[in-house]
């Protein structure tokens, strides 16, 4: 079998739909991330958080995504948020500077090295309703957990 001129098909491709949120800012908050593979195959995550800004939830729900990519072998990730903060600072098109998002930002570039390659797009809200769907689901446990 001849080598693909392309580099190696192990890992393959994946498309994560991720979004957060906080109710109150800060507040209970969660993450959602809909992962769907090249083969089809769909993968759910999401995560209470305590206390966390909207923009806290958001990092940490990519944090999410990129680290089952990374853990799962995916070479090649798209990712599709509504958070067009989060996606211009990934492209490098505004500085991270909020000190509590520096931190998240420095290990979502970290991550997004070991997969290999990773874009970003910013989609409209009503393109992204699964991951919303599991964020406030989260966000729902988050509150309950509060006395």
């Amino acid at each position: 079998m001849q080598p693909s001129l392309f580099g190696a098909t192990v890992g393959g491709s994946a498309t994560a739909n991720v979004d957060g949120g906080s109710r109150g800012n800060p507040g209970p908050a969660g993450y959602g991330v809909r992962i769907e593979r090249e083969d089809g195959t769909i993968v759910e995550l999401k995560e209470a958080l305590a206390t966390a800004t909207n923009n806290v939830a958001e990092y940490r729900g990519l944090l999410a995504a990129l680290g089952w990519a990374a853990q799962h072998g995916v070479n090649y990730l798209h990712v599709r948020s509504d958070s067009l903060l989060l996606v211009k600072q990934m492209d490098g098109a505004y500085r991270v500077k909020h000190p509590g998002l520096q931190p998240l930002h420095l290990e979502a570039r970290g991550l997004a090295r070991r997969i290999g390659r990773v874009t970003f797009e910013h989609v409209r809200r009503e393109f992204n309703k699964e991951a919303d769907r599991l964020a406030n689901e989260a966000m729902d446990e988050a509150a309950a957990l509060r006395p």
